[in-house]
């Protein structure tokens, strides 16, 4: 498992290409992976957005994130499961979050990975500041899903 919270670039397909390639306890095994990537919009709520400052509590949000991940294991048969999320300033584009999840078989992955991201969209401490064209807003809920 890898749970990281960081404030530089993510390249979500190289960071999932190393993290298969060096894990040895996957190989032979997975018959499934499941991704999810979320980047940043230039929308939200109807209006333009132009960057966010994603802000979390080192520590205490990567724990977190491993109990969602936890959860899944024991809820559904994966071999592994891996979350990076942005934090700090991103633009429109921007990757923010990539989570995958390795299983024998695509059910399990697919529900184990849609659990993982809905979990952290719903309930992972991050608060969300949007500036706009003409100010800035803190978000007080997540948009759907």
């Amino acid at each position: 498992m890898k749970i990281e919270v960081r404030e530089n670039d993510l390249d979500p397909w190289k960071e999932l290409d190393q993290y298969q390639n060096n894990s040895q306890n996957l190989v032979g095994k997975y018959g499934a992976t499941s991704v999810f990537i979320g980047t940043m919009r230039d929308f939200n709520e109807n209006e333009n957005v132009v960057g966010m400052t994603l802000e979390y509590y080192p520590g205490m949000t990567e724990k977190y994130l491993q109990q969602i991940v936890m959860t899944a294991m024991n809820k559904w048969s994966i071999l592994d499961a891996m979350v990076i999320h942005r934090a700090g300033n991103l633009r429109p584009h921007d990757p923010i979050v990539l989570v995958a999840v390795w299983s024998a078989h695509r059910g399990a992955a697919y529900d184990a990975n849609r659990f993982i991201m809905e979990e952290l969209k719903s309930t992972a401490p991050f608060w969300k500041k949007e500036t706009l064209d003409d100010g800035v807003r803190w978000l007080h809920k997540n948009t759907v899903s």
